[in-house]
């Protein structure tokens, strides 16, 4: 893993799913010994996407965090929640009439008539300057880059005048200060955004621009960003899915006058890619760009029954999708790779995926590659994790309970049962922290109906194909998760774990290794809660017997 201080940035919709990924490859332990300062950028406070991964940063924290420890924890290695994840947010303020459009905000009404006249032949009149920006900048990447930045410019003078400072400015500040701090020795920050739809595509090209002008006015000209030692690298990911097309009624109100038509979402992405392409600045502040798309039929998003298309707010909950997965690897390559960082321009990467039979086929190395068996590596993180979901879920019956008996706690239970007595201290509010996080990432169950949680929802994006796991670990009906084998969820029989014997299950076997081995100094791990999660990587990782 790099010596760099690390720094993640999601941005609209779509950079807040492709954090949500990150975030779960946080907790399977792909970021190892890393303080990582996440940031998320946004137009819309209440975006529903937003708001469902900020939540999930704030449960991965208080999992970190112990009564006798910094807020957040601290990091660690070879184990889960291994990376201490700190959460920083800031949103452009479009609230009031004053700031609700770009006329009101631009007060156009006092510009000279020269000025007008230029922003009415770049931005229709009446339509892209009248819209409400609450919502973000509807596929108006023209009107969004500017606005963007000079949101986060006013923020940092806002800042150094000591004049309307915002929670959320002070908040930028703070992030800011991180990287400026970090930026004298060595900064690498990741930008997660799509680039054929409103707030992302207009954040990604001028952010690393912003941020050295920011540093810049706040520190009165002192300070700056060098781009050799603060090293940037995105996403470049295109279009992947469709929703409903607004109607006229719906386009004919003024707050709604402009909506992004997912149908021209194809041709932004074509535009786009040759603007990042040729655009200087971007070749400049950028180092490495990673160029994801969906070769297929784009998926649908959103609710038929809704009347209206959703343009942002609570409402805007998007299911997961693998291409987000991918973006959340593209930065665990940005962040592991020692070399390609002194270039001129900024180098795109992209990589083959085998479709085959008009159905993808992904392995591990797919996600991660194969240098320093990082597919592996990336193999038994992932497939421990996933099996302990299961176990807390399924097995321990915290996915059709919230009672403080069940997941977790159950597990303990059983663990002193078999004279396993070390953590028997965890709190009732610890194991149902931690029930509510794998709930996040696998599934839960109210009566008879299943919830798909990250993993699933991922999954089935490349249904029927093949997914790393045989397809029975992904199965949604009740009868058959209480009889899974949470032992067997790999396609590849020798890395099922060991019966132990004909009398014995898997399970049983598990439990066993369990009490053989134990949390070891090298994992940095601290607390009770901490070894508690360190003991039981070990001892799936034992049982895989991947690595």
């Amino acid at each position: 893993m790099s010596q760099d201080k690390l720094f993640v940035i999601g941005i609209g919709g779509t950079g807040m799913r492709c954090l949500e990924a990150f975030t779960h490859l946080c907790a399977i332990g792909m970021f190892d010994n890393q303080e990582i300062e996440v940031l998320t950028l946004d137009t819309d406070q209440l975006n529903g996407n937003k708001t469902k991964t900020e939540n999930l940063i704030e449960l991965y924290s208080r999992i970190k965090t112990s009564d006798s420890g910094p807020k957040g924890g601290t990091p660690n290695a070879n184990t889960f929640f291994s990376a201490k994840l700190n959460l920083h947010k800031f949103w452009t303020d479009y609230s009031g009439s004053a700031r609700a459009n770009y006329r009101s905000i631009s007060k156009l009404a006092e510009c000279n008539p020269e000025n007008k006249l230029v922003s009415d032949l770049f931005l229709d009149e009446n339509s892209v300057q009248e819209f409400n920006l609450a919502h973000g900048y509807r596929a108006q990447t023209h009107l969004g880059s500017h606005l963007m930045y000079h949101a986060i410019i006013e923020s940092a003078r806002n800042l150094a005048s000591g004049s309307n400072i915002a929670a959320q400015d002070q908040e930028l500040e703070i992030f800011m200060n991180k990287l400026n701090e970090a930026g004298k020795l060595g900064a690498r920050v990741f930008v997660f955004g799509s680039i054929f739809g409103g707030t992302g595509a207009s954040s990604i090209p001028v952010i690393p621009k912003a941020f050295q002008d920011f540093i810049q006015i706040r520190s009165g000209g002192k300070s700056t960003l060098d781009f050799s030692k603060t090293k940037f690298g995105s996403t470049l990911l295109t279009e992947y899915f469709t929703f409903k097309k607004p109607d006229a009624k719906q386009m004919s109100t003024k707050d709604d006058s402009v909506i992004a038509d997912s149908s021209f979402f194809p041709l932004n992405s074509q535009a786009a890619l040759q603007f990042y392409q040729n655009d200087p600045t971007v070749q400049r502040t950028y180092k490495t760009m990673y160029h994801i798309g969906w070769p297929v039929e784009s998926k649908k998003m959103g609710d038929e029954k809704e009347s209206n298309t959703i343009t942002g707010g609570e409402k805007q909950k998007n299911p997961c999708h693998i291409t987000e997965m991918l973006c959340a690897c593209a930065a665990y390559d940005f962040f592991t790779k020692s070399s390609g960082f002194d270039v001129e321009k900024a180098e795109y990467l992209y990589k083959a995926i085998e479709f085959k039979d008009n159905t993808f086929n992904l392995s591990f190395n797919d996600f991660v590659g194969s240098e320093n068996k990082a597919g592996e590596v990336f193999a038994n993180r992932l497939g421990a994790f996933f099996s302990l979901a299961h176990i807390v879920l399924t097995k321990n019956g915290a996915a059709y309970s919230s009672n403080d008996k069940a997941g977790m706690r159950a597990f303990i239970t059983q663990l002193e049962q078999a004279k396993l007595q070390l953590y028997s201290s965890l709190s009732n509010d610890e194991c149902t922290e931690l029930n509510d996080y794998f709930k996040q990432f696998a599934y839960s169950v109210d009566g008879e109906k299943f919830y798909p949680g990250w993993i699933y929802q991922v999954r089935s994006t490349v249904a029927p194909g093949t997914f790393m796991f045989d397809s029975k670990a992904f199965t949604s009906n009740t009868k058959e998760l209480k009889d899974l084998d949470v032992g067997a969820l790999f396609s590849d029989d020798k890395n099922h774990w060991p019966k132990g014997g004909i009398l014995s299950n898997r399970y049983d076997s598990f439990v066993k290794t369990l009490i053989e081995v134990s949390p070891e100094d090298s994992q940095k791990v601290n607390n009770t809660k901490e070894k508690f999660m360190a003991h039981i990587y070990n001892a799936i990782t034992k049982s895989q017997n991947i690595i």
